[in-house]
């Protein structure tokens, strides 16, 4: 097999043909082993510069004497000269490699190099005639050989399965998915720097709990060896965070990772990162102003500006953000009006449309499950949808004007929920109720009702003063921002079934 040959098979290849690179690599890899030339035996290499800094300065390199290392990219060989290419987390550079000015040995040496393998150069930056910057190498040190071939340049890395399965090829052969999660770094830096700007406090609570609560989701379950007890991943960081409201801290928050046993889809994965704030003595509108400016605050630093595209939809989040609550939006997009037409109505009105509610249901869960069917893939955004029935928000405080609604909001933003928040329930005796009515409909079936946690009903008697809180999902918020269709683009390893 040719060397050009061997640069261009890829890891979507036939494996027969991957099977015979790596032999031919393993083979190199024995012949520079019996010369005694171990290419994995150094520990550090002193760099004086990286590819982005030369790039991006090159007056101040300009013939000057550097040392860089990376992955080689790219190599061309062409009689005395070569050229290459090196990559390091900062960007590429373009090498020169001459066999005069290398000497003959070194020059032989440096042509048994393959694509992939991880190198140092030491050498002088000019330009090219074309005005590419480039390392004239004097001398280059082969750091670890590559015993598997990279993809061939010109397509990438282009299976989802295999991208999502070896991200570290991925993140080698397609710039753009490095971008993704550079990006994403960004994004939660600026949470953090929004949050702490406030005032917020950031604080972690228990990822493993003896009650999973704080959300309507079917929980991870493993047993605890020692207390002889089952315990439960966290489906939400909510409960603890209030209690810390009730010892004191007005103002908190906590970026963490969650875990909900439930289905997969492109806007769901079983483990996902969210931020929860609370603040004390404000409600949901406060909560509605800080979201609406922590995602500006985060689309600046990310993309530094507040008008993006999504999947081909521009969006603005230039304010105010549009606010109409769930009876409005149902009206708006439905024709069905909550507030003046007789339940039994609207319930036919929802099953000719599809829907299979029972004659009985509730006038909130009604409105809800039209809500959630018909309005929510309607919703471009950035829109809070407000008020929810208190059959689905056992957690938020009661409206004063309608007790069949609660202070409840969902920020809606290209038809996905990217945040939700209350004007948090801080009565005991309400918060107990409900959650005896969550372990009724749990009773019932519903293997996603909130389980009756009487520590927190004990906390809230203790005296939670008034709160808003606010969770929003973080990794949908990066696919906004980064323009990616599905979470698995913006999680490095997202959950996959295990190859039989």
């Amino acid at each position: 097999m040719s060397d050009n040959a061997r640069e261009t098979i890829g890891a979507a290849a036939p494996e027969q043909e991957i099977s015979e690179v790596r032999k031919v690599r393993l083979d190199k890899l024995a012949a520079l082993e019996e010369a005694g030339k171990d290419p994995f035996e150094l520990t550090t290499y002193e760099r004086t510069a990286t590819a982005g800094a030369i790039r991006a300065d090159y007056d101040a390199y300009e013939g000057k004497s550097v040392s860089v290392a990376g992955r080689l990219m790219s190599k061309r060989v062409m009689g005395k000269a070569s050229f290459g290419h090196i990559a390091d987390s900062d960007g590429e550079l373009q090498l020169y490699f001459s066999r005069d000015d290398m000497g003959a040995e070194n020059y032989q040496e440096f042509k048994k190099l393959d694509v992939g393998d991880i190198i140092g150069v030491k050498g002088t930056v000019f330009k090219t005639k074309t005005g590419e910057v480039t390392v004239h190498v004097a001398e280059y040190t082969l750091l670890v050989k590559s015993l598997l071939p990279l993809p061939e340049k010109f397509h990438g890395l282009k299976d989802p399965e295999l991208r999502y399965r070896q991200r570290y090829v991925d993140l080698i052969a397609n710039p753009g998915v490095k971008d993704i999660f550079v990006k994403r770094s960004k994004i939660v830096s600026a949470i953090r720097e929004y949050l702490d700007g406030e005032g917020f406090f950031e604080v972690e609570t228990p990822v493993l709990n003896t009650l999973a609560g704080g959300a309507n989701a079917r929980p991870f379950v493993t047993h605890h060896n020692t207390l002889d007890v089952d315990m439960y991943l966290r489906i939400a960081t909510e409960l603890y965070l209030k209690r810390c409201i009730v010892g004191g801290f007005e103002k908190v928050y906590e970026v963490g990772r969650i875990f909900r046993n439930e289905g997969m889809d492109p806007k769901h994965n079983p483990e996902f990162t969210t931020v929860e704030v609370y603040q004390a003595y404000v409600d949901y509108n406060a909560m509605m102003d800080l979201t609406e400016n922590l995602i500006r605050h985060c689309a600046m630093k990310a993309c530094g500006t507040l008008d993006i595209t999504y999947q081909g939809e521009a969006l603005s989040f230039a304010g105010p953000w549009e606010r109409l609550t769930m009876v409005e939006a149902v009206r708006r997009y439905v024709g069905m009006d909550f507030d003046t037409e007789e339940l039994g109505d609207l319930i036919a009105k929802a099953n000719a449309k599809g829907l299979e509610l029972a004659a009985d249901t509730s006038w909130g869960k009604a409105l809800y499950e039209v809500f959630d069917n018909f309005v929510e893939e309607k919703l471009t955004g950035p829109v809070f949808v407000i008020d929810y029935p208190v059959e689905v928000s056992p957690l938020a405080k009661k409206k004063k004007s309608d007790p069949r609604l609660t202070e409840r909001f969902e920020l809606f933003i290209a038809s996905k929920e990217i945040a939700n928040a209350f004007s948090e329930l801080n009565d005991p005796i309400d918060q107990r109720e409900r959650f005896a009515a969550q372990m009724a409909a749990k009773a019932q079936g519903d293997e996603e009702a909130q389980p009756y946690d009487e520590d927190f009903v004990t906390a809230l008697e203790y005296g939670m003063p008034p709160t808003g809180g606010m969770g929003m999902g973080v990794d949908r918020l990066v696919m906004l921002l980064t323009d990616s269709y599905s979470i698995r683009e913006v999680l490095l390893f997202p959950t996959m079934k295990p190859r039989a």
